[in-house]
């Protein structure tokens, strides 16, 4: 599983200029899942990013995480971060997983996020989204967890 953290001052998401989730301070967390992954992948990497340290503490240090902050998670399905762009001059996506598995381990990661974190928003799987956002720092962090 893979994903891609923003630290925002705040961002939403619309789907035919509907609002359908939004955060204030916090993280955008653009999720992409692979073929092998698991529930108990999708458990590793909400601990990885609940706990990962990115916000500033009072010396201006990051030290804190988004609990301590009490910032918000906007959790988007992104499986484009499985882009392969070795070969040619178009991107080729057979390591991000399918439809079907994608949306069961988003949907699941969405699950487990909502009953540890407040607020957590999201957009729509497969939706044609676009996300507002305002970088905070900019953070921007990749992360990969796999079996």
């Amino acid at each position: 599983m893979m994903a891609l953290l923003q630290r925002v001052a705040r961002a939403h998401v619309t789907i035919a200029g509907e609002t359908v989730g939004s955060i204030d301070h916090g993280l955008l967390v653009f999720l992409c899942a692979e073929p092998d992954d698991t529930t108990a992948i999708a458990a590793r990497m909400l601990d990885k990013i609940l706990k990962l340290r990115v916000f500033a503490d009072t010396q201006g240090r990051m030290n804190l995480n988004v609990n301590q902050v009490e910032g918000g998670l906007l959790v988007v399905s992104q499986f484009t971060l499985a882009a392969d762009t070795r070969k040619g001059n178009r991107p080729g996506f057979s390591q991000a997983a399918s439809p079907e598995h994608g949306e069961a381990m988003y949907k699941h990661f969405l699950h487990l996020a909502r009953d540890r974190h407040h607020p957590v928003a999201s957009g729509r799987f497969g939706a044609d989204m676009q996300v507002h956002l305002i970088n905070d720092g900019p953070v921007t962090l990749p992360i990969r967890i796999t079996e």
